[in-house]
């Protein structure tokens, strides 16, 4: 029975010694709480508040779900791009090759794309089929919108992608979740004026915030917003170009430490 705790006991230590030399796992444990602790709680806050909502509350909500799917599918079929390679050991033999970083790079992007509209396109005729609600009722918007949070998603996935490359599968969780962190201060269930002041301004960075208060202007009160669009369209487009960078920048550290041929599972 003693070398049975004994042995117990060592494979609990192993662990905690894993959560000690890496802080990406400890963050993950405390990440996934926080979150939906602060998304629902400010969802909590806006309905607490509003009587004219309930009414329109079945069609914002589900149109919010669908269109921060873009964001989530667009941001998780790149990184699956990426990480099968990685989870291949395939990583070091694609570099070797005539095969250049932003080449890999767009490649991914377009992989992802075709992912996201193989997910998405189906599950918005089910939401059609089962509930009677169509979210191309929001019309030629909806394109520009599908289009701004997919560039969004790109550089989040292209961003953590190369931290995965750079710093191992370690950070792999980072990709899954990377995008959750942005869901509070998005507005996807509620109005950005919920938040803190503190939050609005963080609010006001990602393009994010502009696309759902941007469909909800379309729902509540037929009314296009093409100014939040334009402002959303040129962060987008800032993201996209940085998310290129950091992964080009992640590349050439990679390189240089000798850790693209390490990698695997």
């Amino acid at each position: 029975m003693t070398g049975s705790l004994d042995r117990i006991f060592a494979l609990v230590l192993r662990h905690i010694h894993l959560w000690r030399s890496s802080t990406m796992r400890l963050i993950d444990s405390i990440y996934w709480p926080a979150v939906q602790m602060v998304m629902w709680g400010f969802l909590s806050e806006f309905l607490a508040h509003q009587t004219s909502f309930v009414g329109q509350a079945f069609g914002i909500l589900l149109s919010s779900l669908l269109l921060w799917e873009v964001v989530v599918r667009g941001n998780l079929s790149l990184s699956i791009a990426f990480l099968e390679e990685m989870w291949s050991r395939n990583l070091g033999h694609l570099f070797v090759s005539p095969i250049r970083s932003w080449e890999m790079a767009s490649g991914i992007v377009i992989v992802a794309l075709l992912r996201t509209l193989l997910g998405m396109v189906p599950v918005s005729l089910m939401a059609w089929a089962f509930f009677g609600y169509s979210i191309y009722t929001l019309g030629l918007p909806l394109l520009a919108f599908f289009a701004i949070l997919q560039m969004f998603s790109w550089s989040i996935g292209l961003a953590m992608s190369g931290l995965v490359m750079r710093v191992g599968q370690s950070a792999e969780s980072f990709a899954w979740a990377a995008v959750f962190i942005l869901l509070p201060v998005s507005g996807v269930y509620y109005p950005v004026s919920v938040l803190p002041e503190w939050l609005q301004w963080v609010a006001a960075c990602v393009p994010t915030s502009y696309v759902f208060d941007g469909m909800r202007s379309i729902m509540t009160d037929r009314l296009v917003r093409w100014d939040l669009m334009a402002i959303a369209v040129g962060l987008s487009a800032l993201y996209l170009v940085a998310g290129f960078q950091v992964f080009q920048w992640f590349y050439r550290a990679s390189r240089r430490h000798g850790t693209l041929l390490q990698q695997g599972e």
